[in-house]
């Protein structure tokens, strides 16, 4: 158990008399009600602008550039949603006029279909795919030449590499 101890007496020389205390609490609130200085947030230059500099021009070439893969893929893909979108629509109208049909079951008519083009755009990209594979490479050479064949064998979930 830990001794209860009382708090010491203030010191006599560390107060402020009440003529101190009231200047204090004066200065305290003159500077709380004290308009804050005006400091510019921001600066626009009138000047007028060269019409050109020293420097010359620089072409600055576009190189971003799509594969031909990539763009047919999306344009595949924006096909196949326009399409099912087109025939669910013609599924729904066509269906609201023999029950009320739920959501539901548009849907379960037209996945299907949905599924079919998905099917047939990634068979499509993959076809394009392996013809893109194949390449042929032509090798020439002014000199003696010793060619290596290197296999290599990758496994493992931390990947380990072995060259033969």
């Amino acid at each position: 158990m830990t001794p209860e101890t009382t708090p010491s007496p203030a010191r006599p020389d560390a107060g402020m008399t009440d003529d101190q205390a009231a200047a204090e609490a004066r200065r305290i609130i003159a500077d709380a009600y004290r308009p804050a200085p005006e400091v510019p947030t921001s600066y626009r230059d009138t000047s007028p602008l060269p019409a050109y500099g020293s420097t010359p021009p620089v072409s600055q070439p576009d190189r971003r550039i799509v594969p031909a893969w990539a763009a047919g893929t999306a344009v595949a893909g924006i096909g196949v949603g326009a399409a099912c979108v087109g025939v669910g629509c013609g599924v729904w109208l066509a269906c609201q006029g023999f029950a009320a049909v739920s959501l539901a079951s548009v849907l379960f008519v037209t996945l299907p279909i949905a599924a079919v083009a998905a099917v047939a755009a990634a068979i499509g990209s993959a076809l394009r795919a392996l013809k893109a594979v194949h390449t042929e490479h032509h090798h020439h050479y002014a000199g003696p030449v010793r060619q290596e064949n290197t296999t290599t064998h990758t496994r493992g979930l931390i990947a380990r590499t072995t060259n033969h």
